[in-house]
């Protein structure tokens, strides 16, 4: 976001408490978040988002508060924090981590942008019986593709159509509750039954504990606020103010927006596709029930497409961007941190689509599209608390060296009572993300609950090990010459273009077992789709051969 602070003569302009608020409020929930753990816990969700808000939530705010505050010239990003107390090596690893545990939020939200269009075409969730894993896969790489290119250009007005699609996004979840009721006024009854104050106690089982990482993961985001602590009239009295009115506002939305689908879904029996589809159903229910037919899912569906779009394009730009220029060069390759013309990190672009679409390809091997959008969407409740717990660790060490590190705003100044809820919070974040690996949509015991571990299992260990190999490669290239480097370019290239090439047989596979579409539309689809990876292999050829030209004139 562009700074608010202002130069007017000698006057400053500050941000206000509130202002302060509502821009966090962005970056932490959203009514999505509410439906992909209603599923997880029916009415429970209820009472978990309470205790969740004491037992994490604000504790989790005011640390960011205290972090921002210490590291304000740094401009309170992460990375900066865990680099002033740990130093450069562990930034670095913080800045990979944080970075890398958002790209399956990046693939997520380029699925929701293919589903989104589907139920604006179809106007209701037939697109999952339509279309198969490999086309679902293949819109959501070509879309990956198509931001790189065009993010640069419209990044500004896109910012802008963020900043509408998420404001009103939380209308959106204002009008559903309002509309929940007016419902209840009128006489409407409830569809779960049961409704009872027995029936919103969740059952304290190993399956409940497994699904708090997702908890977790839907209420991260409040350290993007934290650069602008030193932006306040008064920081040290007015943030906490703006982080209770943010517990406020996420309590409201969290607690009464699941209430609000438990008046509008029956909690007992909820739709296998929820994850997917839910936010659609509970627009397409609301509408039935007030005789306006599909009107309110149309305008859902028309701002989750706008926000989609918007938060896609800021976030491939931004994420990259902060990833590179956050961190020491020493750990990364060259190549990765140079410029285009227009100063545009165009290889990290590059890095951020080849994991994403080695995610995607991966979790394309389930069974069908709901599968593959579940398990997606659960392994940001892996991955995104493992990168929390960074600023969990600099918060404990700050307090223990306080007096390096002095702050305008203090939580907690009781030292010892600091340290405890520093640890509660360290603890509690990095065994929940732990347990997560166990959330499973699937049945127990089936072919596919086992996929879905192995995914689980690999994919974070994926992301772990090119971080881990960056910085011999940077420290590899500054050991040899040029010509040895464009020559190990070239070979990158060419077996990762052989690579590419030999999904086709893997896809001629599942090609044959597609029964969704007519044999004619199969034909189709597959001749589209061999058609891409020749053409990305071919490219990958040229590069490759290029480059091993180049190393021979510099040698």
């Amino acid at each position: 976001m562009p700074q608010e602070q202002l130069e007017l003569g000698s006057e400053k302009k500050y941000i206000s408490w509130p202002i302060i608020a509502l821009m966090d409020f962005v970056t932490v929930i959203g009514f999505d978040d509410i439906i992909y753990n209603f599923q997880n816990q029916g009415l429970g969700t209820i009472t978990t988002w309470i205790l969740m808000l004491f037992l994490f939530v604000i504790p989790y705010e005011m640390m960011v508060g205290h972090l921002g505050s210490v590291f304000n010239k740094e401009g309170g990003g992460l990375s900066s924090w865990v680099r002033g107390t740990w130093g450069d090596t562990w930034g670095y690893v913080a800045a990979w981590t944080y970075w890398v545990v958002g790209l399956p939020y990046l693939v997520d939200v380029a699925n929701s942008m293919v589903v989104s269009f589907g139920w604006l075409v179809n106007g209701d969730a037939s697109m999952q019986d339509k279309m198969s894993n490999s086309l679902f896969a293949l819109l959501t790489a070509l879309i990956f593709t198509l931001f790189i290119f065009i993010q640069h250009r419209l990044r500004n007005s896109l910012q802008w159509l963020g900043i509408l699609g998420g404001g009103s996004m939380f209308i959106m979840t204002v009008l559903y509750v309002i509309m929940t009721f007016a419902y209840l006024g009128k006489g409407g009854i409830p569809h779960s039954q049961p409704f009872t104050i027995k029936s919103i106690i969740p059952k304290f089982n190993f399956q409940y504990f497994t699904t708090l990482g997702l908890f977790i993961f839907a209420m991260n985001g409040s350290e993007y606020i934290a650069p602008y602590v030193n932006e306040m009239k008064n920081g040290k009295r007015d943030f906490p103010k703006a982080m209770w009115m943010l517990a406020i506002m996420t309590g409201f939305l969290t607690v009464l927006g699941s209430f609000s689908l438990g008046i509008f879904f029956n909690a007992h029996n909820l739709p296998n596709d929820l994850k997917m589809n839910g936010s659609y159903y509970a627009f397409q229910y609301m509408g039935n029930e007030f005789g306006v037919g599909q009107l309110f899912m149309y305008i859902f569906s028309v701002t989750q497409a706008i926000y989609m779009m918007a938060q896609l394009a800021v976030l491939i730009d931004a994420g990259t961007r902060m990833f590179l220029s956050d961190t020491a060069k020493k750990y990364l390759p060259s190549g990765l941190t140079k410029t285009d013309r227009r100063g545009l990190p165009i290889n990290g672009y590059w890095l951020t689509t080849g994991i994403c679409t080695v995610i995607l390809v991966l979790s394309a091997t389930l069974p069908n599209m709901n599968s593959i959008f579940n398990q997606l969407l659960n392994l940001n409740g892996i991955v995104s608390p493992f990168a929390t717990c960074f600023l969990f660790t600099s918060f404990i060490t700050v307090r223990l060296r306080q007096k390096e590190f002095p702050s305008e705003f203090v939580f907690l100044k009781n030292r010892k009572f600091a340290l405890i809820v520093g640890w509660w919070c360290l603890l509690f974040t990095f065994t929940f993300a732990c347990l997560s690996v166990f959330q499973i949509d699937e049945k127990f015991g089936t072919a596919a609950y086992w996929h879905v571990i192995t995914l689980n299992l690999i994919e974070p260990v994926i992301m772990l090990a090119i971080g881990i190999l960056l910085p011999y490669i940077a420290k590899y290239e500054k050991n040899h010459s040029e010509s040895v480097n464009k020559r190990n370019l070239a070979v990158f290239y060419i077996i990762g273009s052989i690579f590419i090439l030999s999904t086709i047989i893997p896809l001629l596979r599942i090609s044959q077992k597609n029964t969704l579409n007519s044999k004619f539309v199969n034909t189709i689809e597959l001749i589209v789709e061999i058609l891409i990876i020749i053409i990305v292999a071919s490219t990958g050829f040229v590069l490759g051969i290029r480059s091993l030209k180049e190393s021979k004139k510099v040698a």
